[in-house]
Parts: C-alpha cells; structure tokens; sequence
C-alpha cells in the first residue's frame, strides 16, 4: 500500500473510532439526559399516553385525566382548579408542570421505580401511575380562599402539633386545566395568565417574602425572654415614647400617640403594639441574639423544602443600632413569607416545639398500596415551654383587650399578633396587612395561622391587619376546629 493510501485508511479509521465511541456516549452515558430533556418531545409523548396518578385532597382527587384526540392521548384535568393551584402547580402538555405536579411527575406518571413490580419489569410495562395524598383540609382550604375573595394576599395554617399544612391559598389565583393541553386555546389562557400583572402564578404563600411589620415582634419577645433580658411578659420594660434611633436625631413614634407604650410590660406593647418597646428591645439584645433567635423559627434558611421549596424569609446581620433597632419591628430589610410567620405562631402554640412544615401526606402505587409515609419531625425547639406559655398568654390578651378583636370565635382560645408593613419609599406605597394567629380548642387541637393582604386597591386608612387579615384568620380556624 503506498504512503497516501495508507494515510487516507487510517484518517478513515480513527474517523470511525471517533464516531463509534461518541455514538456509544450518546448512547450510554447521556441516554438518561436525552430521555429526560422536557424538550424531547418523546418524553411527553410517554407521560400523556395513559392517565396520571392524581392528587388528593381529603382522600379524594382533586387532578384527574382526559383522552384527547391527539398524539399526546390524555390531558390533565383539574377540579376547583383556583382553589387547588397553590396546592397542585400545574401540568401542561406544553408549558410542562411545576410544584407537586413537577416534583412527584415521576410517580405519577408511572415511571419512578418504585411503582414497579417485578412482571412490569419482565414486559417492560409501565406501572400505573401513583396518588399523592396532601396534608390540606378541604374545609380549611375553601375558608381561607373564600375569605380572602378578591383580595391579593395569601394564607396559610398549620397544625403545630405535627407540621401539617392544613391550608395553602394564593389570590388571586388561575385555573390550571385552561391550559393543560396543546390546543390554540390552551396556548392563549397561558399568555393570558402570564402576562396578568396580578401574578396569578406566584404562590405567595410560599413564594412571597414581604416585611412583616409588627408580627415580627413576637420573634423579639421570644428572644427577650429566652435570653433573659426580662424575666415575664408582665415585667416593665425600659422603653422610652418617643425612642431615639441609636447615634440618629430620628424618633420612633407609635401608631396610636395615646397607647400607654412608655415602659409597657411585654404584654401591653403587644397589646398596644408599642414600636417603641420593641425597637428599643432589638437593641438591646443586640442584632445577633436577635438573628438567633429568628433562625431557630426558620429565617434565613434557603432549603425549606414543603416538599416544595419556599423562598428563604431574611433576618439582615449586617445592621448598625438604627437599623437593628427598625428591624425589631420587622422594617428595614426583614422578609418573610406567610409559611414563614405560621411557622412562628406554630412554634408558640406548640409549646416551644416547631415541627417542619409538610404538605404531603403520603405517596401510594397505582392499587393504593403505600409508597412513602411522612411522620412529623422537629425543626428546632425554638424556645422554652415557660416562654412559649407566657407568649401565648400575651397573644390571647391582643385578641381579647388589644389590636386582635376580629379574631376572637367563641369556645375557642385564640391568641394573635396584627402587624402593618410599610411599603414604598417613606411608606408611599399602600401598606401590607398581616395576621398571625393559633386556636386552641381545649381539647388538644389546635391551628396556627399567618396571613398577608397586599391589596393595593384598599384606602390607605382602612389597612390593618385587625380589619383586612384578621377575619381570614378568624375564617380558616373556625374551619379547622369548630
């Protein structure tokens, strides 16, 4: 073989070798990936070829599945889609799926590994698609979406005892059957909800840190009274009216000239909800006992997984006193989300003990047998018993005597915190309003609650969270215990 033929062979060869080992990469190595890709337009081919597992709500479904005419045979379906959204997420032929529709796809599609048994593995069947069984109660659930109407805000009970998300609602909220399939229509209700100012989509109970205004006050308290500062909710404070921001000529009024806020015990400043104590207060302890203390509540935790992650609610560490001292009454720069405030009133009712928020129950195969059980966990003790009880006690006093009366439902024990967060430069923004609540029935059942009103249509002098988030609460315990 002369010398250019022979260098022309091997040029071919190594050609070949390159092509067999990178056709053997695809097809090994990045198999999954390519089989995975949203993309592929294979994979939802696969997912929509039979009906999906469904997701429940009270034992009952609240997802089902339609046949279609089309190559991808079923669609999603959706009861009292509005109402379940913030549950659900969405599963769309086209637009693809999000929150436990996303994060369980697999199950319910029949292709997590589990589902299978070993007949399906021998014909290389697909199993049926699983259920997954939500924690929400269906009475809780309607309560709180009905009493937030046509407001923009957001709710959110647990049961303090276990962690259980017992309600979940975003308004204004979407309907996600619009657009479940791949028709002209479905392509236009997308458009529609996505280009919707309002954010239809945004699960702000869960996705929405605003600052909480004076439910944050709760979280100074606890710290005060865990780290000693005072040793009762009735022991005087040292608090002046007005109070000077540390090395500033700035002075921190309270809403009301006439409350009786000079010195107040930590019970009358929640009562009254005394800017001045608190600010005062979150000085004194100073920002790190502060952070401290709202970390163990869950502030600044970026991994709170429900299992659907929650965006991290902030307690600020890089403050001087001023700043340290505005974030005492939940200003500057705190955030929190409604999940975030619920787990505050949760760790209260439950004596100091905050179980992890979670919103499914279980997961079980095609024929109902159980896959995956969830049991409550500890996220922290976030305080002492003796701590939480005086809390509590306080808190009962702000529905009975103070800023908390709409909550107030007879045979109950209710205790409350109201908060109203500035928004806007200098507060030229319509404020938002908060609740944050338990209810204890006596009988060993209990609810917490956290509740945001962000509604920019209300006159700025008819916010408050006693007028506008208060009656939410009041709504989804009743619902929970009555």
């Amino acid at each position: 073989m002369n010398k250019p033929l022979r260098r022309v062979s091997v040029f071919c060869l190594a050609m070949i070798l390159v092509l067999m080992g990178w056709a053997t990469w695809i097809q090994g190595a990045k198999a999954s990936d390519y089989q995975d890709d949203p993309h592929n337009p294979r994979v939802a081919i696969a997912k929509y070829s039979a009906p999906l597992g469904n997701i429940l709500v009270g034992g009952q479904p609240v997802t089902g599945s339609a046949a279609t005419n089309a190559n991808l045979k079923y669609k999603r379906t959706y009861k009292n889609g509005p109402l379940y959204a913030p549950v659900t997420g969405f599963s769309s032929q086209i637009f693809g799926s999000t929150q436990l529709e996303s994060l369980y796809s697999d199950l319910l599609g029949g292709t997590d590994s589990r589902l299978q048994t070993p007949s399906d593995a021998l014909l290389h069947e697909r199993p049926r698609g699983g259920d997954v069984a939500t924690t929400i109660d269906p009475k809780v659930q309607k309560a709180g979406y009905d009493a937030l109407g046509g407001k923009t805000g957001a709710a959110l009970a647990l049961d303090p005892a276990t962690g259980r998300i017992l309600g979940m609602v975003s308004t204004p909220s979407y309907d996600p059957g619009t657009f479940a399939g791949s028709t002209a229509a479905d392509q236009k209700a997308w458009q529609a909800m996505s280009q919707d100012s309002r954010q239809p989509n945004l699960n702000r109970a869960l996705r929405q840190p605003l600052p909480p205004g004076s439910t944050f006050k709760l979280v100074v308290a606890a710290a005060a009274l865990e780290n000693g500062l005072y040793s009762s909710v009735d022991q005087p404070t040292a608090s002046p009216d007005p109070y000077t921001l540390p090395n500033t000529s700035t002075k921190l009024t309270n809403e009301s000239s006439s409350a009786p806020c000079e010195n107040a015990t930590i019970r009358t400043a929640l009562q009254y909800s005394c800017n001045t104590v608190f600010a005062k207060m979150a000085v004194d302890l100073g920002k790190d006992k502060v952070r401290a203390q709202a970390e163990k509540f869950g502030f600044n935790d970026g991994k709170m997984d429900v299992p659907v992650r929650a965006t991290k609610s902030v307690y600020p560490s890089d403050m001087d006193q001023a700043q340290t001292a505005l974030s005492g009454i939940g200003q500057f720069d705190d955030q929190a989300t409604p999940l975030q405030m619920a787990m505050v009133a949760s760790a209260i009712a439950n004596g100091g003990d905050l179980k992890t928020p979670q919103l499914v129950d279980q997961l079980t195969d095609g024929g109902g047998n159980t896959v995956q059980k969830n049991s409550p966990k500890t996220y922290h003790q976030v305080m002492s018993a003796r701590t939480a009880a005086q809390l509590r006690s306080a808190m009962q006093t702000v529905v009975d005597k103070g800023t908390g009366s709409n909550a107030q439902i007879g045979g109950l024990t209710v205790g409350g915190k109201t908060g109203t967060a500035q928004h806007g430069v200098n507060n030229s923004g319509t404020p938002y309003a908060w609740f944050v609540s338990y209810a204890d029935d006596g009988k060993g059942h209990q609810v917490a609650v956290a509740v945001m009103v962000e509604d920019g249509l209300a006159a700025r002098n008819e916010v408050s969270g006693n007028g506008l988030a208060a009656p939410i609460a009041k709504a989804m315990m009743q619902a929970a215990l009555k």
